[in-house]
């Protein structure tokens, strides 16, 4: 499996602005310099994550965007969805597909089962549990530097 790179870096974004104040922005060029993603390119995420109630701009010229919510009550489900419409790619277990093997297919039941344990567990991580593992790695990398006589 796979996850497309609207959803990477619409994660990465996410992280970004979960780093900064809850009641400031962050500019849109600064979340681009420090996530290595092309202006242009994050146009479409920033605009997929305010289509969703994500993020919003802040009030004022040159402002940025900042989270809708706590970074807490934002899990990593709920970033995947705004950029796609379901998890796994099977046909047979979308509820509106009609298959001849449903009732005797042990791989549908596999693929049901897989799906559902990977959106709980998407669900059972919040953005603030990702803001703080990127801290404790920039504080790491930070401490390697450290040059002691």
């Amino acid at each position: 499996m796979r996850f497309n790179t609207k959803v990477r870096y619409g994660l990465r974004t996410m992280i970004e602005l979960a780093l900064i104040n809850e009641n400031i922005g962050t500019l849109q060029k600064n979340i681009a310099k420090n996530q290595e993603i092309s202006d242009k390119y994050l146009d479409h995420i920033i605009a997929s994550l305010k289509v969703s109630g994500l993020i919003k701009n802040v009030k004022g010229k040159k402002s940025g965007y900042k989270l809708t919510k706590r970074s807490e009550e934002i899990n990593v489900f709920e970033i995947f969805s705004a950029f796609e419409s379901n998890l796994l790619g099977p046909d047979c277990i979308e509820s509106d597909m009609a298959c001849q093997r449903s009732e005797k297919c042990a791989a549908k039941v596999f693929w049901s089962n897989f799906n559902t344990a990977m959106i709980d567990f998407l669900k059972s991580v919040s953005l603030r549990d990702l803001a703080y593992q990127q801290i404790n790695i920039i504080e790491n990398k930070n401490v390697e530097k450290m040059f002691y006589i």
